[in-house]
């Protein structure tokens, strides 16, 4: 059984790995997307790719994404698909609330 403790620390981990815009664009993208690599990302995003891996790295260490080296390029994928949930709160907090709808 988890611990309560594991939990609240593992939680803050994946808040941690979170905690950037950048992070949070990058963990957007590997969604629609099956895998992507580090070029690709640091394309979309208009950093240097040394700023773009150490992103990536803090999302790998959280376990929020995988790597994939093959060849001279790494590839990323998304390893805990449930931050999805997360995103799409966020998301629906951003929905215009109606009359009565508080």
């Amino acid at each position: 059984m988890i611990r309560d403790d594991e939990l609240i620390e593992r939680g803050a981990e994946i808040f941690r790995g979170l905690g950037h815009p950048s992070r949070l664009f990058i963990v957007s993208r590997l969604g629609e997307s099956r895998e992507m690599c580090v070029g690709e990302l640091t394309e979309m995003i208009g950093d240097d790719v040394s700023t773009v891996s150490r992103h990536l790295n803090v999302l790998r260490t959280a376990g929020i994404v995988k790597s994939e080296k093959r060849a001279n390029r790494v590839f990323y994928r998304i390893a805990l698909p449930c931050v999805f949930e997360f995103l799409a709160c966020v998301a629906k907090s951003l929905e215009p609330k109606g009359v009565g709808n508080g």
